[in-house]
This record gives structure tokens, sequence and C-alpha cells, in this order.
């Protein structure tokens, strides 16, 4: 792969000639890379293989809608090589992480991160016998930080479960001994 800046001749192309491929980045230079080659029609995939396609067509199709949809998208491209679309896609196949919940206070704080952005962030206090006492919608904090403030300070578990722009979720279950 090699990576073309300040040529009038080349910065015209696009697309394929011959065994190479130009790509046109969003800062203006050109990517040229050997053509792909996918065996022709004896190539099978395999079932694994097939899944990954579906994932992506679906990944693809969320991605051209969400980046014209959403602007973090095109903010996070500004300035880089990448599109608003390749942030999209990159959030649709990553999903939020939990990395903590705790109990402070008479409040329950739940860190939650995301490589875009978490969007919403649900408690639920559950008893001993695993029933719900109570649910709500965490409140964004500083930094990953989200808070929620139980109406009564009963319950033996708390399950925090985040999510993402693409829908993608993450769960989180602390128990109290």
């Amino acid at each position: 792969m090699a990576k073309v800046d300040k040529n009038k001749l080349i910065q015209s192309f696009r697309g394929a000639i011959g065994g190479l491929v130009f790509r046109q980045m969003p800062d203006g230079s050109v990517v040229v890379s050997a053509a792909p080659h996918y065996g022709g029609r004896k190539r099978k995939s395999s079932k694994r293989q097939k899944e990954h396609q579906l994932r992506f067509k679906e990944a693809t199709s969320y991605a051209r809608r969400a980046a014209n949809v959403y602007p973090i998208y095109a903010e996070l491209a500004r300035g880089t090589v990448k599109s608003a679309y390749n942030f999209a896609l990159s959030d649709w196949f990553s999903s939020p992480v939990i990395h903590q919940v705790q109990r402070m206070a008479g409040r329950i704080l739940v860190q939650a991160s995301d490589n875009i952005l978490v969007t919403r962030v649900q408690i639920k206090v559950l008893d001993e016998e695993g029933q719900v006492l109570e649910t709500g919608e965490g409140i964004r904090q500083a930094g990953d930080w989200w808070e929620y403030v139980p109406t009564e300070n009963a319950g033996q578990t708390i399950t925090a479960e985040a999510w993402d722009l693409a829908g993608n979720a993450a769960t989180l279950t602390l128990q109290d001994r």
C-alpha cells in the first residue's frame, strides 16, 4: 500500500485500474493498494465467514444512515483521515463497557465507557429473591460516571445496563453479601 500526496495525475484516479485500487481519502491524499483477490467462483465461505458478512452488511446499513443522523460521528471525523461513516461503523461493532458499579452514601454510581458515546444507563435494584424493587435511568456525571439515587436503600443486587448510539448494550451486576 502506498500513500500519494501532491501528485495531480494520481489524485484524479479513483477505483481500480489494472491490478491496483486507488482510494481517495478525506484529507485529499490517495491510497494505492493491490486489488483484492477473492479466489473466483470456486471459493466457498465458511459458516463463520457468512455470519460475519451478514453482520457487516447490517453494520454498513447502520453506518450509512447514522453518519448523517448523529453529528458526533462527523465531529470525531473532523481533522482525521476517517469519515463519519468509519466512526459509525466502528461504533456498531463496539459495545459499551461497564467498568464498575458502586453503592455510595445512598446512591448508585456506574462507570461506563464506549469507543464513541454511552447514551443511556439503566439501573435495576433487586431484592434477595431477584424480584425488581425499582428501575431508573442514571444521570450522566463527570467523565464516564453515571449516578442513580434509589427511592429506598433496600435491595441485595444492583444490575446496571449501558447503551451506545448503535444500540449495543452491556450489563454488570453487583451483589451485596
